[in-house]
């Protein structure tokens, strides 16, 4: 099995969220997405997040089969933007076969087992979060600790890739709460989105505390899917 990432599609969703207004390159941006002749039946591809702007799970289902019409098996977790995004179970129901959401759980993929949450904004030391993001940092933080302790469960040695939405560490701040907890758990590939335009500079794409970290929002990987390697 090969294994690809490719994030922050942010399809439509029934919404007026025309995404050329942040470039051209956005421009019929899910039809340019490559993978239909690199991505193979049995492979899968990790999508962190910020899938669809719908508001509702209805809106999202034409999103969603259309990405369950991509080749592979595609594993979500929820970004900031999905609002559709409510029940896990819910969610998991309105799946296309072929597809699979994560929240702060993990999955056994054979060759390797990938865990997943959303995670959130990480403190710097120029800017400490305010209060409010602070306890999300914190629920997140445990969120994470939920869905490592069920990989490391499942994993008996084989490889941990953790998904992410926000990044757990950026260029000038190369630690936080998230990275501590993945180099403890022994994870070795994280992948992440959320960063886009501008902000794509600031995301972190290397090794560090033994972790390979992989920036994979669509338009930092010039929306071309990205093989992750996992050993």
């Amino acid at each position: 099995m090969n294994l690809f990432a490719i994030g922050d599609l942010h399809l439509p969703g029934g919404q007026e969220k025309p995404m050329s207004v942040f470039g051209p390159q956005w421009e019929d941006h899910f039809e340019a997405i490559s993978g239909r002749e690199t991505v193979m039946p049995g492979d899968t591809v990790l999508i962190p997040g910020d899938i669809s702007w719908a508001m509702q799970l209805r809106e999202a289902r034409e999103d969603l089969e259309r990405i369950g019409g991509l080749p592979g098996r595609k594993i979500l977790i929820r970004g900031n933007h999905d609002y559709w995004w409510g029940a896990i179970s819910r969610v998991r129901e309105a799946l296309p076969e072929g597809m699979y959401a994560l929240q702060q759980d993990a999955m056994d993929l054979g060759d390797l087992v990938v865990c997943g949450t959303r995670g959130w904004l990480i403190p710097t030391g120029e800017s400490p979060l305010e209060e409010k993001d602070q306890k999300i940092y914190v629920r997140e933080l445990g969120r994470m600790e939920m869905a490592l302790d069920h990989a490391a469960r499942l994993a008996g040695g084989r490889p941990i890739v953790a998904m992410l939405h926000y990044p757990p560490l950026l260029k000038h701040q190369m630690s936080s709460g998230f990275t501590r907890r993945m180099e403890e758990a022994g994870v070795r590939v994280c992948v992440y989105g959320h960063l886009h335009g501008a902000g794509i500079q600031m995301g972190f794409t290397g090794e560090s505390g033994g972790i390979r970290y992989e920036l994979t929002s669509c338009d930092s990987l010039g929306f071309r899917v990205k093989k992750i390697n996992f050993l």
